[in-house]
């Protein structure tokens, strides 16, 4: 009873302490709040933390789709880009094309090469174009660049046509020196090979680096086109005549457009020139190996 008596005085005396001086109140609500705030801080943290996680994740998606178009941007900028340095080179070489001027009373026109060397092992050195005899591609007209003579007509379809380049073995072009005014027969040896000047007099006087032009014979080529360039020229003690070796001018292995020289009309057009003929020339060639 004792122990009531003192507990509740004790209890009776805080209380008036703490109605006069308030320091009991003060420290429990300090006490209480620092209790919320200590339960409550773990939950803002991880709410926070959520809404961080979720707004991170959300930026990285959106830096992904913007990665990602971005990629697609560039792809398509590239592929432009090669596309434009394509058209580019393109109009670089019509442009040269467009500066070749045609011998008087011949006509140019334009094709494309879509084929090269035609035939079973590429026996036959050729190219095939985009153009037939429907559009002037005829037989035996004539196929140059602005750098020189590539060939002539060989077979020609409605709309496309096989060229036979003076680099094939069984063609045959009459051509001069264009300085000492030499003539000869420039033949092919087969792609990538060089041409071979025949019948030249051994004391022809030809020049090393002279150009041949085509001599305009019964008007197979216009006089004056430029073939080839002298390389090298060699002398026999038993021959009559000079070998003289040269390299087609017209670039033959990066050729890509090109352009047909048209017969002039008239009772010329018909005459062929005294180059040999694609058969005729094959057996010529067979024949000179045999010797």
């Amino acid at each position: 009873m004792a122990v009531l008596f003192a507990v509740l005085f004790a209890y009776l005396g805080l209380y008036t302490w703490n109605l006069r001086t308030g320091v009991l109140d003060n420290a429990a609500s300090h006490t209480g709040l620092e209790f919320a705030g200590a339960v409550l801080k773990p939950g803002e943290w991880v709410h926070r933390s959520a809404v961080d996680f979720w707004e991170q994740y959300l930026y990285l998606v959106d830096v992904r789709q913007q990665n990602e178009r971005l990629a697609a941007q560039v792809k398509d900028l590239s592929f432009e880009l090669a596309k434009a340095r394509e058209e580019q080179q393109e109009l670089l070489r019509l442009r040269a094309l467009n500066g070749f001027s045609a011998p008087a009373e011949w006509e140019r026109v334009g094709a494309r090469i879509i084929a090269q060397r035609l035939g079973s092992e590429a026996a036959l050195d050729s190219i095939m174009l985009n153009k037939g005899y429907l559009q002037g591609a005829g037989s035996n007209t004539p196929v140059v660049t602005h750098k020189g003579v590539v060939g002539r007509i060989m077979r020609a379809g409605p709309f496309t046509a096989t060229v036979q380049l003076i680099t094939d073995p069984a063609s045959r072009i009459a051509v001069l020196g264009s300085a000492s005014r030499t003539p000869g027969i420039l033949m092919g040896t087969g792609a990538r090979s060089e041409l071979v000047l025949r019948f030249v007099p051994l004391n022809a006087q030809l020049e090393e680096g002279e150009t041949l032009i085509t001599s305009g014979l019964a008007g197979a080529y216009p006089k004056g086109l430029p073939v080839a360039r002298i390389v090298r020229i060699e002398h026999s003690d038993i021959s009559l005549f000079q070998t003289v070796h040269a390299v087609p001018l017209a670039g033959i292995d990066r050729l890509e457009e090109v352009l047909l020289l048209q017969r002039p009309a008239g009772p010329h057009a018909a005459f062929h020139a005294v180059e040999t003929p694609p058969q005729a020339g094959a057996h010529t060639a067979h024949a000179n190996a045999t010797r």
